[in-house]
């Protein structure tokens, strides 16, 4: 029997709805969902939304399917192959800032904070450490002591990792190069003193055995098992380059999403349950959740490796194990909220290293996380699962006062930089290396 229910009006899309919050949901206007994902730790909360039956609960039919890379990925979001996927955050930001074409990328979720880190291979890890004792995190300047022009991989132009590395390199004194889309050159490797490419996450520990790269910057588990074969030393997480910042995002098309608007409001609430269930009472369920994402049609990476990290604990440098709760985070510290601060963060890299070849006024940096990060979604999803009694408000942003922007002490940064995303431009002013407005 039908209840009586509770409901809001809102705008999504340029879309008028009016979407209950408990009783009956409002049905999906797609059941039959297709999620992409590439094979790294923090595509969980896909894999724990289905297997613990979220998606079920919202009435979701979904398949989850690896995608090969990055690239791969994005392309099969943009052209409708599929509905949503597991996805970097820098991807929905370049597309809203024009540098994917005609169609754009949204989201409503952040999936994780944190997640990440850099590797050296363990024959420059020697050279570093017949010089001195390197200290973990190491500090990038130490590999202006190595006399050749160092190799690094990172996964995507736009994505976390490779503005980390950047960074992380930077605050070194070292030149990471610059893009220069107006003249073709979109290597990223002008005025590089460091070359970076492009390297898929489950083929870095492989490049490193062969030389192709020096290091690398990926997400788990490819870290933690380059240290496993020996092949590598983690020497800086990227919780110590920008620390408190959207990694990882569920990225769907802005049709599909002006299209859809019911089904991306359950796919979010699911989502931000399987958040939740990776974090509740101190990663209680992280060992559980390793062994899952584990099987061949996930992650494919022995648990016991995938574990090391999932489960509060990192290894450095050979029996430098150190504990890391936060090392991947799913829900606390509001880990699923779409801030704009973090989205502007992004695009200041953007333009700090060319991939926007011209200047930007602070409006426009405003503007552009507004419309790739979708707070207002968000909210309606949180106050159904609060309605519905699995969550409580505390365990949200107040919405009453939050502006999306986080005040700039809840960063961290390697250089202790202050960012102010209120003022994107007077940030980028700060650094000695890249693009000065």
């Amino acid at each position: 029997m039908k209840q009586l229910m509770k409901k809001t009006t809102l705008w999504i899309s340029g879309i008028l709805l009016t979407l209950p919050l408990s009783g009956i949901s409002a049905e999906a206007e797609k059941q039959q969902l297709k999620l992409g994902f590439v094979k790294l730790t923090d595509m969980a909360p896909l894999a724990v939304a289905l297997e613990q039956g979220y998606f079920d609960d919202e009435g979701l039919s979904v398949q989850l399917e690896a995608q090969p890379n990055w690239k791969v990925l994005q392309d099969r979001v943009l052209d409708g192959q599929l509905d949503a996927a597991h996805m970097l955050a820098g991807q929905v930001l370049a597309s809203q800032a024009g540098m994917t074409g005609t169609e754009k990328l949204q989201t409503a979720l952040v999936l994780d904070l944190h997640g990440n880190a850099c590797t050296l291979s363990s024959q420059i890890w020697q050279q570093l450490s017949a010089k001195s004792t390197p200290q973990i995190p190491l500090d990038a300047k130490a590999l202006q002591s190595i006399p050749t022009q160092l190799k690094f991989g990172m996964v995507f132009p736009v994505s976390s990792h490779n503005y980390e590395l950047r960074y992380w390199l930077a605050a070194g004194g070292l030149h990471p190069g610059f893009y220069a889309p107006k003249t073709g050159d979109n290597s990223g490797q002008l005025d590089a003193d460091v070359l970076i490419s492009v390297v898929p996450p489950p083929q870095m520990p492989a490049a490193l055995e062969s030389g192709t790269v020096a290091g690398f910057c990926v997400g788990e588990p490819w870290n933690q098992q380059a240290a496993a074969r020996k092949l590598g030393v983690p020497v800086i997480s990227n919780s110590d380059i920008r620390g408190f910042m959207a990694e990882k995002v569920l990225g769907v098309n802005s049709r599909w999403a002006a299209k859809h608007p019911v089904t991306h409001l359950k796919l979010v609430k699911a989502l931000i349950r399987a958040g939740a269930w990776l974090d509740e009472q101190d990663n209680k369920n992280r060992s559980e959740a390793a062994q899952m994402i584990s099987a061949a049609h996930y992650v494919g990476a022995d648990a016991a490796i995938i574990k090391r990290s999932m489960t509060g604990q990192f290894e450095f440098a050979p029996g430098d194990i150190r504990k890391a709760p936060d090392f991947n985070v799913f829900f606390r510290h509001h880990a699923t909220y779409p801030f704009y601060s973090d989205a502007i963060w992004y695009l200041t890299q953007m333009r700090r290293w060319g991939q926007l070849s011209e200047a930007k006024a602070d409006s426009w940096y405003q503007a552009t996380a507004k419309a790739a990060f979708d707070t207002v979604l968000y909210q309606q999803a949180a106050k159904a699962l609060i309605t519905e009694g699995k969550f409580s408000s505390t365990d949200f942003p107040d919405f009453t006062k939050e502006t999306g922007i986080k005040a700039p002490e809840r960063y961290k940064f390697a250089d202790n930089k202050a960012f102010d995303a209120n003022k994107p431009n007077q940030y980028l002013l700060q650094f000695d290396i890249g693009y000065k407005d």
